[in-house]
């Protein structure tokens, strides 16, 4: 039954749908259209353990009568499909973010330029993330309490939650809530009603929430890559979360308009505290001021915050650092005993970022001298970023086959190039998988090792339709040669190789100079590194110099890409948020 909200002269009546998922997890939300057209569109999600019901009155309060809201459960919470608390790690969450979002541009045709999104708690880490890693151009974010440090008041609870996690893989772990409504509000009818809902979920999947505390970790220390004009709203006298840690996030954003303020004496969930009325007031005014102004104007070109990381690692630590003798002692272990590895070895003979070393890493199958070199390969094999590599592959593949399902729906002839295809390994893997060999490939790279190891890797496939050549992608000659002209490229682990803009916006004016209108780019990013000063400090590039990646926030990768002349249609992100692999299409001038 539909539940009319009104307030004064106010009224909205929720109608209620669902969305279906890539893997088949149905997603049921609530929206509030107005009554007259808008283009304008709040996107709340809910805090953990909670549901869209639960904001009923947060929308109605709000009064935002030009704004349609639209509101989710979120999968295994409320009247969505899954197990109960669960889902299969936090990165999904912030995916179905992303799959949600754009399923409200696309069906209410709202452009994400026209939309502010806030989150609560868990929510608001969510929304945080889907900013961070995906870059949408929407207009503002507000985080309401957000969970970037939850109390756990039980000493090495996190440590013991791992341990348990790793004895007991492949097999959901959950742990309940200790919080009770009287913990989230000082209002008595709102902590009765928290407490008694049926739809709340009480348990959390382990996986969610040590993959909450992983994401919240990195997005503390990335704050300064996010750009999107920001809204903090926190409560001093929180028994669920860290102040500290919401201040510590507040104060490294990179976005030039931001905002916090903390609420004396208020709870953790503020949207139903006694007081509310002044932090809704708070958002709304924040909501209308973002709606109130121009279209916001892309401001990743201009930030300098990952440039300036890369000069810094591109200097030498001073002779008196402790780092320096850190690094030193991990070089020595690596350049003796390491070699023991054959990944690594080979990494130390090619470069750590060569073609051949990133399809070592691809095979993912340990070899070493002796049980101590294979040990040690193993190791290296599971490093996290190796991991995402692969799940970077992976991602690669996924939207390789989906840009071919576009171009043969249009009836067209598939027609690939990778501008740095290394040994190709990708692209002949996916290309072997079709029943339909009615493609051609050219697959380039700038050394002979490469091209030639590519053509011996490419034989046992009998792929008539691939040809591997030498090229340089920054050379904007290299294109005029290719006919007919490509519809797909793909540009994949190059662009984190070079400092300079300048060398990118040319592969990228190559590749639209030749691309025919309609056609896809795949390109893959980097927009974060756990271990990024260790591997400038210690492993060497195909060059035999330090190996100093110059990563860049997606929103600096998409930026430029648009600049190019595409429009990006979908990201897919990796592992612990180290990769992304993102498709744009051509436009039409």
């Amino acid at each position: 039954m539909m539940n009319v909200l009104t307030h004064t002269s106010f009224a909205v009546t929720p109608t209620e749908h669902s969305l279906r998922l890539a893997d088949g997890t149905e997603l049921f939300y609530r929206a509030w259209i107005p009554t007259a057209r808008t283009s304008k569109a709040l996107i709340i999600f809910h805090r953990g353990h909670e549901h869209s019901g639960r904001l009923e009155d947060v929308v109605r309060d709000l009064q935002l009568r030009d704004v349609a809201v639209f509101a989710w459960d979120a999968r295994g919470h409320g009247r969505s499909s899954g197990q109960r608390g669960y889902a299969p790690s936090f990165g999904h969450l912030a995916k179905d973010a992303d799959a949600f979002v754009r399923h409200i541009s696309e069906t209410y045709g709202m452009r994400l330029e026209d939309m502010v999104v806030l989150g609560h708690s868990v929510g608001a880490v969510m929304v945080a993330a889907w900013v961070h890693d995906y870059a949408p151009p929407v207009r503002a974010m507000v985080l309401v309490t957000p969970a970037l440090r939850v109390k756990l008041y039980v000493p090495l609870a996190r440590t013991a939650l791992r341990l348990m996690r790793w004895l007991v893989r492949g097999k959901p772990l959950y742990v309940s809530s200790y919080v009770k409504g009287r913990l989230l509000t000082h209002d008595p009818e709102e902590a009765r009603r928290y407490d008694t809902d049926p739809l709340i979920s009480r348990r959390m999947a382990v996986t969610v929430l040590l993959g909450l505390q992983d994401t919240a970790t990195r997005l503390i220390a990335d704050a300064g890559a996010i750009r999107t004009s920001t809204l903090v709203l926190a409560g001093d006298a929180d028994w669920v979360v860290s102040l500290r840690a919401e201040r510590r996030f507040f104060e490294r954003l990179g976005s030039d308009e931001k905002r916090m303020r903390v609420f004396k004496g208020m709870y953790h969930d503020i949207l139903h505290e006694k007081d509310r009325h002044i932090v809704l007031d708070e958002i709304r005014n924040f909501v209308d001021n973002a709606f109130a102004g121009d279209e916001p104007a892309p401001g990743y070109l201009q930030a300098t915050y990952t440039h300036d990381e890369y000069e810094r690692l591109s200097s030498p630590l001073p002779s008196w650092s402790p780092k320096r003798f850190w690094f030193a002692a991990q070089r020595l272990f690596l350049k003796t005993y390491g070699r023991l590895s054959d990944g690594i070895r080979l990494g130390w003979r090619m470069g750590f970022d060569s073609g051949s070393s990133l399809d070592y890493i691809y095979e993912n199958r340990a070899r070493g001298s002796l049980l101590l070199g294979r040990l040690i390969d193993r190791i290296y094999l599971n490093n996290p970023a190796w991991v995402g590599i692969r799940q970077r592959k992976a991602n690669i593949e996924k939207l390789l086959r989906d840009a071919i399902e576009r171009i043969r729906s249009k009836g067209a002839a598939v027609r690939i190039l990778d501008v740095a295809a290394g040994q190709g390994r990708y692209v002949l893997e996916t290309l072997a998988s079709l029943a339909d060999r009615n493609f051609t490939a050219v697959l380039r790279d700038y050394t002979d090792a490469n091209v030639e190891a590519g053509r011996t890797l490419a034989a046992p496939y009998g792929l008539p339709g691939i040809t591997f050549e030498k090229a340089d992608a920054f050379n904007p000659e290299s294109y005029t040669s290719l006919d007919p002209p490509p519809n797909i490229v793909i540009v994949s682990g190059l662009f984190e190789l070079f400092s300079d803009n300048a060398l990118v916006r040319q592969c990228l004016k190559g590749i639209a100079s030749v691309m025919e209108e309609g056609g896809y780019l795949i390109y893959t990013g980097q927009p974060w590194h756990p271990q990024l000063e260790m591997i400038a400090r210690v492993l060497t590039n195909h060059q035999g110099k330090p190996w100093v990646m110059r990563r860049r926030t997606q929103g600096e990768l998409d930026e430029l890409v648009r600049e190019a002349g595409f429009e990006k249609v979908m990201t897919e992100v990796g592992g612990r948020g180290i990769f992304t692999v993102s498709i744009a299409q051509k436009r039409s001038f």
